[in-house]
Protein backbone atom coordinates (compact mmCIF):
# COMPACT_ATOMS: atom_id res chain seq x y z
CA UNK A 1 0.00 0.00 0.00
CA UNK A 2 1.50 3.33 -1.03
CA UNK A 3 0.86 6.74 0.49
CA UNK A 4 -1.85 7.63 -2.05
CA UNK A 5 -3.82 4.51 -1.21
CA UNK A 6 -3.44 5.14 2.52
CA UNK A 7 -4.37 8.84 2.32
CA UNK A 8 -7.27 8.07 -0.01
CA UNK A 9 -8.67 5.46 2.37
CA UNK A 10 -8.32 7.87 5.31
CA UNK A 11 -10.01 10.65 3.33
CA UNK A 12 -12.83 8.29 2.37
CA UNK A 13 -13.40 7.30 6.01
CA UNK A 14 -13.26 10.94 7.09
CA UNK A 15 -15.85 11.77 4.46
CA UNK A 16 -18.14 9.04 5.74
CA UNK A 17 -17.86 10.39 9.27
CA UNK A 18 -18.55 13.92 8.05
CA UNK A 19 -21.54 12.69 6.01
CA UNK A 20 -22.96 10.86 9.03
CA UNK A 21 -22.42 13.89 11.29
CA UNK A 22 -24.23 16.07 8.77
CA UNK A 23 -27.12 13.61 8.64
CA UNK A 24 -27.42 13.55 12.43
CA UNK A 25 -27.26 17.34 12.66
CA UNK A 26 -29.57 17.86 9.71
CA UNK A 27 -26.88 19.90 7.96
CA UNK A 28 -27.10 19.28 4.20
CA UNK A 29 -23.93 21.31 3.55
CA UNK A 30 -21.89 19.14 5.88
CA UNK A 31 -23.31 16.02 4.26
CA UNK A 32 -22.37 17.33 0.82
CA UNK A 33 -18.82 18.06 1.97
CA UNK A 34 -18.62 14.54 3.39
CA UNK A 35 -19.77 12.99 0.13
CA UNK A 36 -17.24 15.10 -1.79
CA UNK A 37 -14.48 13.88 0.54
CA UNK A 38 -15.58 10.29 -0.04
CA UNK A 39 -15.37 10.71 -3.81
CA UNK A 40 -11.98 12.42 -3.61
CA UNK A 41 -10.68 9.72 -1.29
CA UNK A 42 -11.89 6.94 -3.56
CA UNK A 43 -10.26 8.56 -6.59
CA UNK A 44 -6.98 9.03 -4.74
CA UNK A 45 -7.07 5.42 -3.54
CA UNK A 46 -7.75 4.09 -7.06
CA UNK A 47 -4.96 6.28 -8.43
CA UNK A 48 -2.56 4.75 -5.92
CA UNK A 49 -3.64 1.26 -6.97
CA UNK A 50 -3.09 2.15 -10.64
CA UNK A 51 0.37 3.49 -9.82
CA UNK A 52 1.26 0.26 -8.03
CA UNK A 53 0.05 -1.77 -11.01
CA UNK A 54 2.12 0.34 -13.40
CA UNK A 55 5.22 -0.07 -11.23
CA UNK A 56 4.75 -3.84 -11.06
CA UNK A 57 4.30 -4.05 -14.84
CA UNK A 58 7.41 -1.93 -15.41
CA UNK A 59 9.42 -4.18 -13.11
CA UNK A 60 8.23 -7.34 -14.86
CA UNK A 61 8.48 -6.03 -18.44
CA UNK A 62 10.96 -3.13 -18.58
CA UNK A 63 11.41 -3.13 -22.37
CA UNK A 64 7.67 -3.21 -23.04
CA UNK A 65 7.16 -0.39 -20.54
CA UNK A 66 9.80 1.73 -22.26
CA UNK A 67 8.20 1.14 -25.65
CA UNK A 68 4.74 2.02 -24.27
CA UNK A 69 6.11 5.19 -22.67
CA UNK A 70 7.79 6.19 -25.94
CA UNK A 71 4.58 5.65 -27.92
CA UNK A 72 2.54 7.66 -25.42
CA UNK A 73 5.15 10.43 -25.42
CA UNK A 74 5.18 10.54 -29.22
CA UNK A 75 1.37 10.66 -29.38
CA UNK A 76 1.17 13.46 -26.80
CA UNK A 77 3.89 15.40 -28.63
CA UNK A 78 2.01 15.07 -31.90
CA UNK A 79 -1.22 16.26 -30.28
CA UNK A 80 0.45 19.28 -28.67
CA UNK A 81 2.23 20.18 -31.90
CA UNK A 82 -1.11 20.39 -33.70
CA UNK A 83 -2.50 22.91 -31.19
CA UNK A 84 -0.57 25.78 -32.85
Amino acid sequence: MNSNEFEGAARNIGGRVQDAAGALAGDAGLQLKGKAQQVAGSLQEKGGEALNSAREMAAQRPVGSMVAAAVIGFALGALWARRD
